[in-house]
C-alpha cells in the first residue's frame, strides 16, 4: 500500500514558507547514495517519473539525490518551484550535460543559448509568438486541418491516429515556417525525428557524448542529415526568391533579422532557429494531441460537450476568424489532458551559480535543480482527485491551483517561447476533429504506458476507433 504523501513541512498551514533554517552544509532527505549513488541513477534511467515519484513518497517535496560527483535537489511542491523559477532564476544556468546533447541537434538557437546570447535572441524573437500575432497562424492550421481530416477514413475499428496526429502537426508546422507542405518527406521526416528524441533521450544518462561518424551512430546521423537537408531544402529556395514575393511565414521572418542584422543573425543562425521551431514546433503539440485524443476516447460525456461547442463555433464553413472564447470548454480538455499526461513531464534541470536559499535550506554552487511538473499536477493537495479527468477545474470560475502547481510550458524567464502558438494550434485542431469525429476505445484496448523521450508518448503507437459524424 502507498504511503500517502504528506503536508509540504514548508508550509506547514500557511501560505508562506515556515521559518525553518537549516544548518549550511546540511541537505534534505534522500534515497541512500552508496558510495557513488550510480546505482540511483540506473533507477531514474529505467522509469524516471516513477522514480521520482516514489522518492516524493518517502522523503518529501525537497528531495537530495547524491549521485557523484553531483548534488541534484528534486522539487515537487508548486511555491518552492516558482520560487527558485522566477524569483531565484538569476542563479540559475541549465545543465550544460542536457545543453551539450540537445546542441547537437538545435545548434545554438533560442532553446540552447545562455546568459546575454539567450536574452538577445528572447528579446528580438518574442513579438511573433504573443498571443495577439499567432492569430496570424489560424487559416494555416485550419486549411491543414481541413485537408489531412478529408483523407481520414469515415470508419475505422482501430485507425492509428498517433502517427495521423503527428503527421498533421508537422505539416501546420512547415506551413507556417516555409508556406509550403511537408510533401513526401512526411514519413522519412516522422521517423528522424523519433530516432533523434530516442538518441537524445539515451544520451543524457551517460557521462559523454559520442561523434555521429561512430559505425553504430549510423541511424543517429542519417536523421540529424535528413533533418538538416530538409531545412536547407526550404532556405535555398526562399534565398532564391526576390525579398519582394517572400510570404509571410516564419522563415522570412528569420531572414529579414538576417538581412537587418547579419553579424547577430547569420545563416547559421536561421537554420539553428528553423530546427528549434519544427523539432519543438510539432513534437510537444502532437504528443499533447495524442493525450488529448486518448482522454476523449476514455470519457464520451465530455467529448460531447466539446463537440457541441466546436460545433457551435463555426455555424457554417471554418475559417480564420472564429473567435478563441468560443472554444473555451475545448481548450479546457486539452488543459485538463495535459496535466495528466504533459508531454514534456519535467523541466531541463538547472545548475546554481549562486547559493540557492530555498525552504530552509541554503543549496551551495554548483547543486543541480530538477522540477517534475507531472507530480505537482497528479498532487492531491493541489488538484482533488488528482487522477480523474475533470476539464471543469480550468473553468475560469473554478477554484485554482496555487501558482507553480500547473506548468505544462515550464515557468519563469525560460517559459515556452512557443506556448500561446501551441495553445492555439491544438485548440483548433481539436475542434476541426471532434466536428468530424467520434473517438472510442478500440475493443480491449489498454490504457497506453507513458514513456519519456525528450517528450511524453505512449509506448505502443496508439489506435483509437474513429466514426465520422
Amino acid at each position: 500500500m502507498k504511503k500517502p504523501l504528506q503536508s509540504c513541512p514548508v508550509h506547514a498551514g500557511s501560505d508562506k514558507p515556515a521559518s525553518v533554517n537549516h544548518p549550511v552544509g546540511s541537505w534534505p532527505p534522500g534515497p541512500d547514495a552508496g558510495l557513488t549513488g550510480w546505482g540511483l541513477l540506473s533507477q531514474m534511467s529505467s522509469d524516471l517519473m516513477g522514480t521520482l515519484e516514489a522518492w516524493q513518497r518517502e522523503f518529501g517535496d525537497l528531495v537530495h539525490v547524491r549521485t557523484w560527483p553531483e548534488h541534484q535537489v528534486i522539487v515537487s511542491d508548486p511555491q518552492l518551484a516558482r520560487e527558485l523559477l522566477v524569483n531565484q532564476a538569476d542563479s540559475l544556468q541549465r545543465w550544460e550535460r542536457a545543453l551539450a546533447v540537445y546542441r547537437r541537434v538545435h545548434g545554438h538557437s533560442v532553446l540552447i543559448a545562455e546568459g546575454q546570447a539567450w536574452r538577445g535572441k528572447r528579446q528580438t524573437l518574442q513579438p511573433d509568438f504573443t498571443r495577439k500575432s499567432v492569430q496570424a497562424f489560424s487559416p494555416s492550421i485550419l486549411e491543414a486541418g481541413r485537408q489531412a481530416f478529408d483523407h481520414w477514413p469515415r470508419d475505422e475499428a482501430s485507425w492509428p491516429i498517433e502517427s495521423a496526429l503527428t503527421s498533421l502537426t508537422m505539416e501546420v508546422i512547415i506551413r507556417m515556417m516555409f508556406s509550403s507542405g511537408m510533401g513526401e518527406d512526411a514519413a522519412q521526416a516522422e521517423k528522424a525525428v523519433h530516432t533523434l528524441m530516442v538518441a537524445s533521450t539515451d544520451e543524457l544518462w551517460r557521462p559523454a557524448s559520442l561523434p555521429d561518424w561512430m559505425p553504430w551512430q549510423w541511424e543517429r546521423r542519417r536523421a540529424r542529415l535528413l533533418l538538416n537537408a530538409l531545412i536547407e531544402r526550404h532556405l535555398q529556395a526562399r534565398l532564391a526568391q526576390s525579398p519582394d514575393d517572400w510570404p509571410e511565414d516564419l522563415l522570412s521572418r528569420l531572414l529579414c533579422l538576417h538581412r537587418q542584422q547579419p553579424q547577430d543573425w547569420p545563416l547559421q543562425a536561421i537554420r539553428d532557429e528553423c530546427k528549434t521551431a519544427f523539432l519543438a514546433g510539432h513534437e510537444t503539440v502532437a504528443a499533447s494531441l495524442v493525450w488529448w485524443a486518448w482522454c476523449m476516447a476514455s470519457y464520451p460525456a465530455a467529448q460531447e460537450k466539446a463537440r457541441t461547442e466546436a460545433a457551435a463555433a463555426w455555424p457554417g464553413e471554418e475559417d480564420g476568424m472564429v473567435d478563441m472564447t468560443a472554444l473555451r470548454y475545448v481548450s479546457q480538455t486539452l488543459q485538463e489532458s495535459m496535466r495528466l499526461y504533459p508531454a514534456v513531464p519535467l523541466l531541463m534541470s538547472r545548475r546554481a551559480i549562486q547559493p540557492v536559499s530555498l525552504g530552509g535550506w541554503t543549496f551551495p554552487v554548483r547543486t543541480v535543480f530538477m522540477v517534475p511538473m507531472q507530480l505537482m499536477q497528479k498532487d492531491a493537495r493541489w488538484f482533488p482527485e488528482p487522477l480523474a479527468y475533470r476539464p471543469e477545474r480550468f473553468d475560469p470560475q473554478a477554484d485554482k491551483a496555487p501558482q507553480g502547481a500547473y506548468l505544462p510550458f515550464g515557468g519563469g524567464p525560460r517559459v515556452c517561447l512557443g506556448q500561446h502558438l501551441a495553445m492555439t494550434e491544438m485548440t483548433l485542431l481539436a475542434a476541426q476533429l471532434l466536428r468530424r469525429y467520434r473517438l472510442a476505445l478500440p475493443d480491449g484496448a489498454p490504457p497506453p504506458r507513458p514513456v519519456f523521450h525528450v517528450s511524453q508518448r505512449p509506448k505502443l503507437p496508439l489506435a483509437l476507433r474513429i466514426e465520422r459524424i
